[in-house]
């Protein structure tokens, strides 16, 4: 039996769909730094030459014939004597295209492994684009039987057990997991299950980075025998960690078995929550090309704390703030609005509407002779304040984020074409409660990578004062809406939990509220249509996770024909 430890390198890249090129050079990139420190194999994540999810792009025949071949490029360098490589690209074979693994050694593509078990909920939509192969066999890399199962097939245990059945030494598990609250304790657990069946250690490399609302964490990992955790990469950062596997008899077959080595440190909740809103935007900004953002800042708490997310992604000077005050703004307001602007460091533009409220009061006045003034003069000023941040996004060619959370955007709380306008949301998965506490967190900590100031980034008053659109005299949020702590219990059990409203009620909420709440969910709907997209956090965001009609009369309040 040979006695030398089996070196594989655990890779955490941050790929751009479609940028096969900038791709294959961060692969190239990792694997030559394995190469210095002795590996024999570096694993990528899943579909790492072309970024995941691709999407219908994969569906180009063009794209599918690029990957092909800048993979076989890259087989090629294979042949200097380095590590060999696992890459995820598509593949066209006869039968169809295929989610694949394939390793490279020796100067050509030793292996292809195709995923079998295709993810069809949420973001994901594989059935569609991929074939599905019929059974995965271990694959023989410099002397040694590797089990490769891509992403979902980790999480069933047929493919593990097929894998160790035919003689498996270790489990390698490439994937793209996103980020969602608690789904690394599920990640671990499933992990644990596949090493408990077959009583091999697993090695999951976890794709890394923002891909427009879906955040990858990384956070890969390596599992012993036991299922102990040998080997942890960091959260929410490129990283690579080398793991030494020696071979162990065990009865008649033979087994790797990982040595201890670093483990980063977990994050807790809202430093995730908050390391995931950097992270999507920060490469949303990035990867998309932007100069910098723009934030229309209020002196209310949800402008605030995007702007200080904005801040410790970008830094300061990409971030841009305008104050668009209005005869209902308060003094307590402007002085907030440029306190936040004092503690982040960020520029703060005045622009005043009531000279476009004026024109509008004068142009619209002969049509709305004789009928009271009401939410329409409400949403007038809105959407002025969208006009001023389009055209400063025009001129200055910054994207501007809107400001709006997961509580006002459940429920429509929100002007089409005012205070939605913008290309991307920080906070459009994040619930008012939780807007809260990640505030008063950010004041107290410091997070890792930051940009931002160490010390509070919005003053005190902005977490304390009642929240208010400041859209007419004396207003609050609570006039309109039940207390945020009450709503977002109500929507978390109807968004993420698909409770009917009997079962609400039964929580202790009154069924009058829980109808409402229940009606303004679902006539919200077109508005969030329209939406810009925004960092996924939970199981259940809105888009591509929770797909309602429009026109929808369904109301789980009443009770429908049997």
């Amino acid at each position: 039996m040979n006695a030398h430890p089996f070196r594989i390198a655990l890779a955490q890249l941050n790929p751009v769909v479609g940028d096969i090129d900038g791709n294959v050079e961060k692969i190239r990139t990792a694997r030559a730094k394995a190469a210095a420190l002795g590996a024999d194999l570096v694993i990528t994540p899943e579909l790492s030459l072309v970024g995941y999810p691709t999407e219908d792009l994969v569906l180009k025949s063009f794209f599918q014939r690029s990957a092909m071949q800048c993979a076989e490029m890259l087989a090629k360098e294979t042949a200097d004597g380095g590590p060999a490589l696992i890459v995820g690209s598509p593949w066209l074979f006869d039968d169809g295209l295929y989610n694949t693994a394939l390793v490279m050694d020796g100067g050509e593509v030793i292996h292809k492994v195709c995923k079998r078990d295709l993810p069809n909920y949420g973001i994901f939509d594989e059935k569609r684009i991929f074939a599905a192969a019929s059974k995965t066999e271990p694959v023989m890399v410099r002397g040694r039987r590797l089990g490769v199962m891509i992403c979902e097939d980790m999480w069933f245990p047929h493919t593990a057990r097929d894998l160790a059945e035919a003689g498996a030494e270790i489990l390698l598990v490439p994937t793209a997991s996103p980020f969602e609250t608690d789904k690394g304790d599920e990640r671990l657990m499933e992990a644990r299950k596949r090493v408990a069946e077959t009583g091999l250690p697993l090695m999951f490399v976890n794709q890394l980075g923002g891909q427009d609302e879906v955040i990858f964490d990384g956070t890969s990992f390596c599992l012993d025998a036991q299922g102990e955790v040998m080997m942890r990469l960091a959260g929410f950062s490129t990283d690579m960690e080398i793991v030494d596997c020696l071979p162990k008899q065990i009865g008649d077959s033979l087994a790797l078995r990982p040595q201890e080595g670093r483990k980063a440190p977990l994050f807790d909740d809202l430093e995730a929550i908050w390391q995931a809103t950097v992270l999507g935007l920060r490469d949303y900004v990035g990867k998309n090309g932007f100069p910098g953002v723009l934030i229309g800042l209020s002196g209310g708490i949800d402008s605030a704390l995007t702007a200080a997310i904005a801040v410790d992604a970008l830094g300061k000077d990409r971030v841009r703030t305008v104050m668009m005050p209005s005869r209902y703004t308060s003094p307590e307001s402007l002085e907030d609005a440029q306190g936040c602007a004092d503690l982040l460091g960020v520029r703060l533009d005045s622009v005043a509407i009531e000279p476009g409220v004026a024109a509008f009061d004068q142009m619209l006045g002969p049509i709305f002779e004789g009928h009271a003034p009401d939410i329409t003069e409400e949403n007038i000023q809105s959407r002025l304040r969208g006009v001023i941040l389009m055209a400063m996004s025009n001129k200055f060619g910054d994207l501007v984020l809107t400001t709006g959370n997961k509580s006002e955007v459940s429920v429509g709380y929100s002007t089409l074409y005012g205070d939605m306008c913008g290309g991307y949301s920080v906070l459009k998965d994040i619930y008012k409660s939780t807007v809260f506490a990640l505030s008063h967190w950010r004041n107290h900590r410091t997070p890792l990578h930051a940009f931002g100031p160490e010390g509070p980034v919005m003053p005190a008053r902005v977490i304390t004062k009642p929240p208010t659109a400041e859209l007419r005299a004396d207003q609050k949020d609570e006039d309109s809406l039940p207390p945020y702590d009450v709503l977002d219990d109500i929507l978390a059990c109807l968004v993420e939990r698909s409770m009917p409203a009997s079962e609400i009620v039964a929580r202790g909420h009154d069924a009058k509220t829980v109808a409402r709440v229940e009606h303004l969910l679902y006539v919200a709907e077109y508005k969030r249509r329209q939406a810009a997209p925004g960092v996924k956090i939970t199981r259940k965001s809105f888009g591509r996770d929770r797909r309602f009609p429009i026109t929808n009369g369904f109301r789980t309040t009443r009770r429908p024909c049997l």
